[in-house]
C-alpha cells in the first residue's frame, strides 16, 4: 500500500495510455519532485511511494483527436458569454482590476484584465515573456473551467470520477492524500461523498474552492458561505502560491476548517505541481505522516 495518493489537477490528460498506466506514468514524474522536497527536511528520509488517482479521461468526450487537441488550445476567444463572465468573475477574485466602462461583469475584457494582473504580478515581464506568461495563464484558466464544467454539469461523469478516487483511496489506505488544482475540488467532494474514506493528513495544493463560480457548484454546498470538513479527514492543511491565478483567493481557512493555511512563492512556476510537490512547505506537513 501506498503511503501518499496523489490527486492530479488538469493538464494531465494522456491519449492513448489506459488509466492504470497513465496513473503509473505520473507517480514516475511526480516522485523524485516529492523526494526534491523531503531532501531539504532530512537526508535520510526515503522517499514514499506514490499511488495516483488518474481521472482525466473520464473527463474527455469521445471527440477526434484533431478536437482534443483545439480542446488544449482553448482560449478565452473560445467562451460563450456565461463562460466569460465566470471567468471575469474568477479575475476580479484574484484581484484584477474592472474597467469602469465594463457596465457589468459579462462585459469586461477578460484578456485586458488578466494583461493587467500579470503587469501588477509580474513586475518587469516585457515582450515575449510577458506574452507567453499571459497566455499560459489563459490556457490555465480555460482548462480549468472547461474540465470543472465537465465535472459538475455531467452527473454520471461526477460520480464516476468520485468512484474512481475513492477507489484509490479505499485500496492504498494512505495516511496522506495530495490533491492539486481541480484535483482538490474533486477530492474534497469525493471525502464528503464517503465519509469511511479515512485520512491522517489532507493537503491541498494551488486549490480552486474558493473561485466564485466553482464554489456555488460544491457539492455539498456551502452553508452561510462556509464549507464543512471531510467526517474522515483528521487534518487538513492547504498551500498556495501567492500569485497562483487558479487558488482564487490563495487562503481557504476563511471559508473552510483547514487546520493550516500556508501562502508560499514558487516563482514562474506558481501553479505547477512538480513545483508545489518540491516546495519544503509540502515536505514539512508531510514528513510526520511517512517518517
Amino acid at each position: 500500500m501506498a503511503p501518499v495518493v496523489v490527486i492530479h489537477g488538469v493538464f494531465n490528460h494522456i491519449r492513448g495510455m489506459a488509466p492504470g498506466d497513465a496513473a503509473a506514468r505520473r507517480a514516475a514524474d511526480w516522485g523524485p519532485r516529492l523526494a526534491q522536497g523531503l531532501a531539504k527536511m532530512s537526508a535520510e528520509v526515503r522517499t514514499p511511494e506514490l499511488a495516483v488517482a488518474y481521472y482525466a479521461d473520464l473527463l474527455r468526450p469521445e471527440l477526434p483527436e484533431e478536437s482534443q487537441s483545439a480542446r488544449d488550445r482553448a482560449s478565452f476567444d473560445d467562451l460563450d458569454q456565461r463562460e466569460l463572465q465566470e471567468v471575469s468573475e474568477w479575475l476580479a477574485a484574484a484581484g484584477a482590476v474592472v474597467p469602469e466602462d465594463a457596465q457589468n461583469l459579462a462585459l469586461a475584457p477578460v484578456r485586458w484584465m488578466l494583461g493587467k494582473l500579470v503587469d501588477e504580478r509580474g513586475g518587469r515581464l516585457t515582450g515575449l515573456l510577458r506574452e507567453q506568461t499571459v497566455g499560459r495563464l489563459e490556457r490555465a484558466v480555460v482548462a480549468n473551467l472547461r474540465e470543472a464544467e465537465a465535472y459538475t454539469a455531467w452527473p454520471d461523469r461526477r460520480r464516476l470520477v468520485r468512484e474512481r478516487i475513492a477507489g484509490v483511496i479505499r485500496r492504498e489506505a494512505p495516511p496522506v492524500v495530495i490533491a492539486h488544482s481541480l484535483g482538490s475540488y474533486i477530492t474534497y467532494e469525493t471525502l464528503h461523498a464517503d465519509p469511511e474514506l479515512g485520512v491522517d493528513l489532507l493537503v491541498t495544493l494551488g486549490s480552486p474552492l474558493r473561485v466564485p463560480s466553482l464554489a456555488r457548484r460544491l457539492d455539498p454546498s456551502l452553508r452561510a458561505g462556509k464549507g464543512a470538513r471531510p467526517a474522515g479527514v483528521k487534518r487538513w492543511v492547504n498551500i498556495a502560491d501567492v500569485g497562483d491565478l487558479i487558488a482564487v483567493p490563495p487562503g481557504l481557512s476563511a471559508v473552510f476548517p483547514v487546520d493550516q493555511d500556508e501562502i508560499c512563492d514558487n516563482g514562474l512556476g506558481f501553479h505547477g505541481f512538480g513545483t508545489y510537490l518540491a516546495h519544503g512547505l509540502l515536505a514539512a506537513a508531510v514528513l510526520p505522516y511517512i517518517s
